[in-house]
């Protein structure tokens, strides 16, 4: 199975829900006459890191953006990795992500598991309970967000149930911006799976972003890739790669679980 896919390398207006929705409502509808089949998009794509504030920005239990996207996807037909979005939860607030269908039906709810103290998300945020598995057209998909990406453990987790690919949204600061490539390669290569990675461009008042979003294949090579600019990159996947990959290496077989 092939799938075009859209990465939506955004700047993102801190702190303005109203602003943003309008620019992903526009950059949806560019992805869907540019052929896209699914769009993903960058953390926090609603609000930015306006975390002194998500006490009035974020969305209660995410209902009315989990709504906007399921129009979208319907309007267009495409499927959405909606990035990670506000949610205020009964829980307490939450970067979460939402996975929709080109029916508008919501497939998946994950919220950020690793909070990430540099930008004091663990100072405002909870961390999420959820498994970052889904099934999405019938492949075996999974969803992380940001700094997860630094927990190989976390993503090997998923890759042991299947997941022949992995979607990451992200705001990672361009100071590391080596370490986003680098890790996201060394994810493909060690879980024999694709890697689709978006991460935001711009800045807010505290941070400058990198951008670079990538599509990496379960070889480790890199299909398409970004700069540091605002704009949409397109890659065309083919999941039968997966399967040919791990035949060829098979590192799932050889593992000696008795001692680790």
């Amino acid at each position: 199975m092939k799938k075009k896919i859209a990465l939506i390398q955004m700047d993102i207006t801190y702190g303005d829900p109203k602003v943003n929705f309008a620019r992903v409502n526009k950059w949806i509808m560019d992805a869907a006459q540019s052929g896209a089949d699914m769009v993903v998009l960058p953390e926090l794509w609603d609000t930015g890191f306006d975390l002194k504030r998500f006490d009035v920005l974020a969305d209660k239990d995410a209902h009315a953006t989990t709504e906007f996207l399921s129009d979208l996807a319907k309007q267009h037909n495409v499927t959405i990795i909606g990035g990670s979005v506000s949610e205020a939860s009964e829980d307490g607030m939450k970067n979460t992500m939402l996975v929709i269908d080109q029916n508008g039906e919501l497939v998946h709810k994950y919220s950020k598991l690793h909070l990430f103290q540099l930008m004091d998300e663990h100072l405002h945020l909870v961390g999420g309970h959820d498994e970052a598995d889904f099934e999405l057209d019938g492949i075996q998909s999974a969803g992380f967000i940001c700094y997860d990406i630094r927990f190989p453990e976390w993503m090997r987790k998923s890759a042991m149930n299947g997941a022949k690919v992995m979607y990451v949204s992200a705001e990672w600061p361009k100071p590391r911006i080596d370490h986003w490539r680098a890790l996201l390669r060394a994810r493909a290569i060690e879980n024999q799976c694709y890697v689709v990675a978006c991460n935001r461009v711009g800045s807010d008042p505290n941070n400058e972003f990198g951008g670079m979003s990538l599509v990496v294949d379960p070889w480790g090579e890199v299909i398409t890739e970004g700069n540091d600019e605002e704009k949409m990159i397109l890659a065309e996947i083919d999941f039968d790669k997966v399967d040919e990959v791990r035949k060829r290496i098979p590192i799932f077989q050889d593992r000696r679980e008795e001692w680790y």
